[in-house]
């Protein structure tokens, strides 16, 4: 298992950017242990129904604030007080910022009572954190993913957990680059374009191709239109036989050891009037053959040894490109605008537009 370190990014152990750290009803009436960027963290809604992430021991004597069920502070229901958590441990309560502001048995609060606290937001149904080695605010927004979370037409995603494996997050990222899998792993009978656009903290992979039909469907031509929001969120627009935006979101537990989602809607309607049960149905079915084609994906990241040194031939892609973007997220911000210079640009690894036929143009 490779580290940050090893592959010589830059001076941070962990990337800056937005993160997944789990889907919004994973923290509902209790508070709730995880572990990202090798720190464990609790994650609880304050009685507003807003969401919060902490650190999760208590300053006072070390106490996790969410691994307890036996102190009566959690079998009272006295944890959750407005939008503040008390310790199982003795009561010491802590507010959204961090801040202790009471304790039980005692007037005086010391100033070093204090809780680390993220930038934690719920979106489209799911519970994003800003993390920063250098605890500066976002340098860019989170996304909005289409717009298609509760719109009419559209089937909300359902949220795949594909598995918490030993690999670098930057070897998720180099699939981005990588136009020889394409046919292997996800059925790609014949690739017409494969090119990748570098725009700053986002980087986009434009690919088509006829694809092998999915169960009772027929092969298809396939345009998709695939990005990085800095190193933890993909998106993608794909055309296929079915209008569809997926996210692939991935988060480093430890360095690396990471934890990888998987979610898509699809468009089944123009939003007129509401969807059918077979509508439904069948986004359903077209969702989950999609997460099994990310699958396929996420078998070869858990068994390969990690790829420090590239071996590459000019077909493959931009790794090398690749990896330069990636180097951003570990560094500091003041290096950041001069990464990007370097790397931002149009890469065209294949094109053959020039054959496809009247009839298989989009």
């Amino acid at each position: 298992m490779a580290s940050s370190s090893d592959y010589g990014f830059g001076p941070f152990q962990y990337p800056r950017g937005w993160f997944m750290i789990g889907a919004a009803d994973q923290v509902m009436d209790r508070p709730v242990p995880v572990r990202y960027f090798g720190e464990d963290l609790v994650l609880y809604r304050g009685e507003s129904g807003r969401a919060y992430l902490v650190s999760a021991y208590c300053p006072h004597m070390g106490a996790h604030l969410a691994n307890n069920a036996t102190s009566y502070i959690m079998r009272d229901g006295d944890q959750i007080q407005g939008e503040s958590i008390r310790c199982p441990f003795h009561g010491w309560r802590y507010g959204s910022d961090g801040k202790c502001n009471d304790i039980p048995y005692s007037d005086f609060i010391p100033g070093t009572a204090r809780l680390k606290t993220y930038h934690l937001v719920e979106r489209a149904g799911i519970l994003w954190v800003w993390h920063d080695p250098e605890g500066l605010e976002p340098d860019y927004v989170l996304p909005d993913f289409g717009g298609h979370y509760d719109q009419a037409g559209w089937v909300n995603w359902k949220i795949d957990h594909l598995g918490d494996i030993d690999i670098h997050g930057c070897e998720i990222v180099d699939n981005m680059a990588d136009l020889g899998h394409m046919s292997p792993i996800h059925g790609a009978e014949r690739c017409i374009y494969f090119a990748n656009r570098f725009d700053g903290h986002v980087v986009h992979q434009l690919f088509t191709a006829v694809n092998r039909g999915w169960g009772n469907l027929p092969p298809t031509l396939s345009q998709l239109d695939t990005w990085y929001t800095g190193p933890g969120i993909l998106q993608s627009d794909m055309n296929s036989h079915l209008p569809v935006f997926m996210l692939v979101a991935h988060t480093p537990i430890e360095d690396g050891r990471t934890r990888v989602w998987h979610a898509t809607m699809v468009r089944m309607s123009d939003g007129s009037g509401p969807l059918s049960d077979e509508e439904r149905h069948v986004a359903s079915t077209y969702q989950d053959q999609l997460r099994d084609g990310l699958v396929q994906d996420v078998e070869i990241w858990a068994n390969k040894r990690s790829s420090i040194h590239l071996l590459t031939v000019p077909a493959d892609g931009p790794y090398g490109r690749l990896r330069n973007w990636y180097k951003q997220f570990y560094n500091e911000r003041d290096k950041v605008a001069n990464i990007q210079s370097r790397v931002n640009g149009t890469v065209v690894t294949l094109d053959q537009s020039s054959t496809l036929k009247g009839g298989e143009a989009a």
